[in-house]
């Protein structure tokens, strides 16, 4: 057995889609972390020391490096071992395509629906133009989705999972609306990855860890 005083810390909060995003690259890439569940109301001293940023996802590795973007997290993850070919390896323009999609889904995608969640939340006339403005992007999803089952091919790679916690949480702020979506296709997509074993795992809950501090072996 690994003494887990080496194994990386990764400081999370269970619903944060940035977080989601670093626990499912970790866990697909068959890594092991002590994962510290944190809420952003009462955030652990030894995580504000590690990355003044203050927000989740930050993985502390047990060199002393950190990493605190969810994205460079799963990169690292996956760097350590890929048994998916999540990064389509074999492929030397996939890496930089995936990367690509990631940077257009973080900034116009999640821009737009930080947006749409809050004029939800507050009842805002605006919420269904801010909703369309989802729109370009979810469309060139689903056209993908039409031509194969993944975004990329017929299996799922690295821009699948980076992109599924924002999606899933574009189809949570009005999950009646969603229901008769014109997204056929990403209702079937996001069904696939619901029903996968490993994203049970991802979202499974956890104490906090300023509760008890008992140290949590996850992957």
């Amino acid at each position: 057995m690994r003494d887990i005083s080496t194994l990386p810390i990764l400081y999370s909060l269970r619903q944060c889609p940035y977080a989601m995003r670093a626990r499912l690259g970790i866990l697909l890439a068959d890594q092991q972390v002590i994962l510290r569940d944190i809420i952003m109301k009462n955030k652990p001293d030894e995580m504000l020391a590690s990355s003044p940023k203050a927000t989740v996802p930050v993985l502390v590795l047990s060199h002393g490096q950190v990493i605190d973007e969810s994205l460079d997290i799963m990169l690292w993850a996956l760097k350590q071992s890929d048994p998916n070919q999540l990064l389509n390896n074999e492929q030397s323009e996939s890496l930089s395509l995936m990367l690509s999609l990631i940077e257009r889904s973080d900034n116009e995608f999640v821009n737009a629906l930080k947006k749409y969640k809050a004029a939800a939340r507050y009842h805002d006339p605006q919420e269904v133009d801010l909703r369309q403005k989802c729109d370009p992007f979810l469309q060139e999803i689903e056209g993908s989705l039409t031509q194969h089952a993944y975004i990329m091919g017929e299996s799922p790679s690295l821009v699948d999972y980076a992109t599924l916690p924002f999606i899933r949480q574009f189809s949570r702020v009005d999950k009646k609306w969603f229901v008769t979506s014109p997204y056929p296709q990403l209702h079937r997509w996001l069904e696939v990855h619901y029903q996968n074993p490993l994203f049970s795992k991802a979202m499974k809950k956890y104490p906090q860890w300023l509760e008890n501090r008992e140290e949590i072996v996850f992957g």
